[in-house]
């Protein structure tokens, strides 16, 4: 029987432009890990956080790590104790799903745990329920975190997901300012209507960039990555940020937008070199703005949650 399981989950850039809460794409070599331990004591018990500078919540029903263990089990019909600890390999507030890669990462384990008698797939309704308690309940982040990849969101109820294939060589630049932006604040700056006309535009955006996925047009995917509804009316709230985005196109990118709800930003480029370049601009972009800020550079293509070996050491 194992007594103790360790599971990584990426870092993700959810909405990915004009896919406002639909479409999500997981991001190589950052994110949350989470051990889950049997425990002798009923329940779910978070024991310990590390990496969040003291702000996350111990209180099982508040961090998104617990409820998402909690749900597993209860999803799987099984009746454990277990303990947790959490890791935090991702900064709170920054746009890159942070919440979400605790949830899963918890909820890999968890499952692990017990035998693995759930799917990745029927994971996702647990750790949308542990997002909906701080961060709305909706899945671009928790699914590209379990499953790995592009993924467009076609529904949440009933759940249908989509995998998206990825055009070769595609390249991640994520640029994270120095800021914290709560999601609640970010969702707050959001039109409650927008016009028919702007409804249509951002519809095309959508149909447009899953044509490209699909067909591997770059020139395509670059048309279609502008979102004529939710970043302008977020990028007022990152200072720098529509420099940072205009200086991702003139280094060569093929398009820039906020990840998720900021304040990070992330622009899509065709290969690491021009990456490079353009995790350069728009560093420089937010500097000259007094924000430091800092880059991480992944292919597209990325490998979902997994299981480690070894818990990393506490900092």
């Amino acid at each position: 029987m194992i007594s103790s399981v360790t599971a990584f989950a990426p870092a993700t850039v959810a909405n990915l432009g004009p896919g406002f809460d639909v479409i999500g794409l997981a991001i190589d070599g950052i994110g949350d890990t989470v051990t889950v331990s049997r425990s002798t004591t009923p329940g779910v018990h978070l024991t310990a956080i590390h990496g969040d500078g003291g702000l996350l919540p111990l209180d099982p029903t508040l961090n998104t790590a617990a409820i998402a263990a909690s749900e597993t089990i209860k999803a799987a019909g099984a009746a454990l104790g277990i303990t947790l600890k959490l890791h935090k390999g991702l900064a709170l507030c920054s746009g890159l799903g942070s919440s979400a890669a605790s949830a899963v990462a918890a909820a890999y384990a968890t499952n692990l745990l017990l035998g693995s008698p759930l799917r990745k797939h029927d994971l996702i309704g647990p750790c949308m329920e542990a997002e909906a308690v701080v961060a709305g309940r909706h899945a671009d982040n928790v699914a590209p975190a379990l499953l790995g990849g592009l993924v467009l969101i076609r529904s949440t109820n009933p759940l249908d997901i989509v995998r998206l294939p990825i055009p070769e060589g595609l390249t991640v630049v994520v640029v994270r300012p120095e800021m914290a932006l709560p999601t609640k604040k970010a969702r707050a700056a959001l039109p409650t209507h927008i016009e028919l006309s702007t409804m249509v535009a951002a519809t095309a955006q959508i149909a447009g960039l899953v044509s490209a996925c699909y067909s591997g047009d770059l020139s395509l995917l670059s048309r279609c990555l502008a979102d004529p509804v939710v970043t302008p009316a977020r990028i007022g709230l990152i200072p720098g940020g529509q420099n940072a985005l205009d200086a991702a196109l003139d280094a060569g990118a093929l398009g820039a937008s906020i990840s998720g709800a900021g304040p990070s930003l992330f622009a899509l480029c065709r290969s690491v070199r021009s990456a490079k370049a353009t995790a350069q601009a728009m560093t420089s972009a937010f500097l000259d703005a007094g924000l430091p800020a800092t880059s991480h550079i992944s292919p597209a293509n990325c490998p979902g949650v997994r299981r480690l070996r070894q818990a990393p050491k506490a900092s």
